[in-house]
């Protein structure tokens, strides 16, 4: 391996592939841990692969600030972009694309709903749809495809109706969640035929979410779409594109990343059967066994910074101006950091995992999330005992967020 092989980490189809992925990433942490990267048609970044290094970027919210550059995208993707806005980087403006002191005010809006007070009142709600997917395995008889059959439908009903999406809408936004996230997969894009395929989608989620605005305004309910539709900033209503950009935010992250590493889970504790059936025999150890779910699956790939003035790192001078990624799945293997990191522990502890960001930008749905994956598997290993695969399980080729597309499962019923 070479730094060549760095190029790698910008291309959605090394995604779907983990173990290449991981190899890459350790290579880098061992010999160039802060890389100066050049891919084939893409502008060149920093990769940022130490645990540490990660951190200490993100806690500098005025030195490395999340705009302009936030996600990877090709050139072609990115001047697909400026030519349908007219000149402009972004299609959405939302909570990942702000700085202060926009962040903190939009972020104050709905953090009260996503916090643990609020979301022990959601516990019954959530236990009950997550029986409803579990029983659905068992209708399933003693097989499924977990990650087509349930993983991706189980967080998708618990946000849409935090979200106030009504039932029959959600197939739509899980299509437009999977072309929004769905990188170069074939599964998951639109026509090829079509121009600007993710312009389009953004477009289709704007149309969507301005009706349910207008209603919102009209007949406020105890829902988020409420709080957005009638929220004020400054003693003004938030801007179209912020309003449309706060609902795509929720309602793609909010089950995705979720569907990912419930998901991920499974697999891991169907390759490690000796740590579900400690998980098992220990009901105790479920809060840190999500949390080492969360670290190994890493559904977020990566997010940018950009630097405000020049910077020292490691001995390398980043200038200011220049695009940082912070590789996340990287810093959840970082042997200085982890113990045994490529060993999947569902007692590890302490476990000072990133897959929710860090800092100001700590993700707004972190505790929402674990709640989802701990009720889940709760009820799942209630119903379901052995658990084996049953054909090859598949990753979406997408380089930010990312998780299996396929995990053929069979199961005996207790």
């Amino acid at each position: 391996m070479n730094k060549e092989d760095f190029k790698k980490i910008a291309y959605p189809e090394t995604y779907a592939n983990e173990k290449e992925l991981h190899d890459i990433f350790s290579f880098m942490r061992k010999k160039d841990p802060v890389s100066w990267v050049e891919p084939d048609e893409y502008r060149p970044f920093w990769a940022i692969t130490k645990h540490e290094d990660i951190i200490e970027i993100e806690k500098q919210n005025e030195l490395f600030i999340n705009d302009p550059r936030t996600t990877l995208m090709d050139i072609p993707t990115e001047d697909a972009i400026k030519e349908f806005t007219g000149g402009s980087h972004l299609l959405v403006r939302s909570l990942v694309h702000m700085d202060n002191p926009d962040h903190q005010l939009y972020r104050s809006l709905t953090q009260k709903w996503f916090a643990p007070p609020n979301l022990e009142s959601l516990k019954k709600d959530i236990r009950n749809i997550a029986k409803e997917y579990v029983n659905k395995m068992v209708d399933h008889g003693n097989e499924c495809d977990f990650a087509k059959d349930v993983a991706i439908f189980y967080p998708l009903r618990v946000i849409m109706s935090i979200l106030g999406v009504p039932k029959e809408d959600e197939p739509r936004m899980l299509r437009l969640t999977q072309e929004l996230f769905g990188g170069r997969d074939e599964d998951m894009i639109r026509d090829e035929s079509e121009t600007s395929s993710e312009s389009n989608t953004i477009t289709d989620f704007f149309e969507y979410f301005t009706a349910l605005t207008e209603d919102r305004r009209k007949n406020p309910t105890n829902d988020v779409s409420s709080v957005i539709a009638n929220a004020q900033i400054n003693n003004e209503q938030l801007g179209h594109l912020e309003a449309m950009s706060y609902y795509v935010i929720i309602a793609t992250a909010g089950h995705d990343t979720t569907s990912s590493s419930t998901a991920g889970g499974i697999l891991a504790l169907i390759e490690n059967p000796e740590q579900l059936s400690k998980l098992k025999n220990n009901p105790s150890l479920m809060t840190s066994a999500v949390e080492e779910t969360i670290r190994w699956v890493t559904p977020v790939k990566n997010f940018f910074r950009t630097a405000t003035q020049n910077y020292n790192l490691k001995d390398r001078e980043i200038k200011k101006d220049d695009s940082i990624l912070l590789c996340y799945p990287s810093g959840n293997r970082d042997e200085e950091i982890f113990d045994d990191p490529f060993k999947f522990k569902v007692d590890r502890s302490p476990n000072r995992h990133l897959a929710f960001g860090h800092g100001a930008h700590l993700c707004l749905g972190k505790y929402l999330a674990k709640i989802e994956m701990e009720i889940f598997y709760e009820e799942l290993f209630k119903k379901i005992d052995n658990i084996e695969l049953n054909g090859e399980p598949e990753w979406v080729k997408a380089s930010f967020v990312s998780g299996l597309k396929s995990l053929p499962i069979r199961y005996t019923l207790q």
